[in-house]
């Protein structure tokens, strides 16, 4: 069996710009125990995204940038082996990054399982790296009545609604999330878009409360009744 690499510290921001071909890569979260259910994961946060929805908390990711040398991100990552489970592909869009495939690729080498946070913009980039995923953690924005308020963009569920289809007809293990706010989505709306994603056969679901910044508290609670129906709707649900 092969020695793990010596220990290395976190990649840094490149002070130079890096050529124009190289991944856009965003930051580096080295440990992470939330962004894969049950899984000890890094995260690689790839920048560039089409939407600009109003709660963004990683808008510095929102414009493509390579801010990391995927080289020097790689040798970090292959000094985790064994300690880690996971690399998670994160954004921005994971799924704007051109190179994406070869980098899940890379990782895949290394032996880790592989996740993807994706907002479901590119149903055809995913369906070209689907069958090299583990696990995906797709975002629901809202309803069809709120969705293009949300992100900013026109007719932005539809593509969101194919990737959907797509994970459930390839029986990859996925969650999908919502980021809930009573003042753009009523608790009544909600329960009808949850119920509806639990007919279509989603087994795990996850309403996150929306936060004025990144570890404040949810701006308002989830009632103890919905909190009930949707643990009675899915499989597994999770209040966060």
């Amino acid at each position: 069996m092969a020695a793990r690499p010596a220990y290395a510290a976190p990649p840094q921001p490149v002070a130079q710009p890096l050529p124009r071909h190289s991944p856009a890569i965003g930051g580096l979260v080295p440990f992470s125990t939330v962004d894969w259910p049950g899984q000890l994961a890094a995260v690689v946060f790839i920048s560039g995204c089409p939407w600009r929805c109003h709660y963004c908390h990683n808008t510095e990711l929102q414009t493509r940038a390579a801010r990391y040398d995927w080289r020097e991100t790689r040798a970090f990552l292959e000094t985790r082996t064994g300690l880690l489970d996971a690399v998670v592909f994160s954004g921005g869009e994971p799924l704007s990054e051109p190179r994406l495939p070869s980098l899940i690729r890379d990782v895949r080498r290394m032996g880790y399982r592989v996740g993807l946070h994706t907002a479901g913009i590119y149903p055809l980039r995913l369906a070209d790296v689907l069958r090299h995923l583990d696990w995906v953690g797709l975002d629901i924005k809202a309803d069809a009545q709120g969705y293009d308020d949300i992100t900013g963009r026109r007719d932005s569920q539809r593509p969101a609604l194919a990737c959907l289809t797509q994970l459930l007809s390839a029986g990859t293990d996925f969650e999908c999330r919502i980021t809930w706010h009573p003042d753009w989505l009523d608790e009544t709306r909600l329960l009808t878009l949850a119920r509806e994603m639990a007919r279509r056969g989603v087994r795990r679901f996850a309403v996150q409360g929306a936060r004025s910044s990144p570890g404040a508290p949810p701006g308002r609670a989830l009632s103890a009744q919905a909190q009930s129906l949707l643990t009675q709707w899915f499989s597994e649900f999770t209040y966060r």
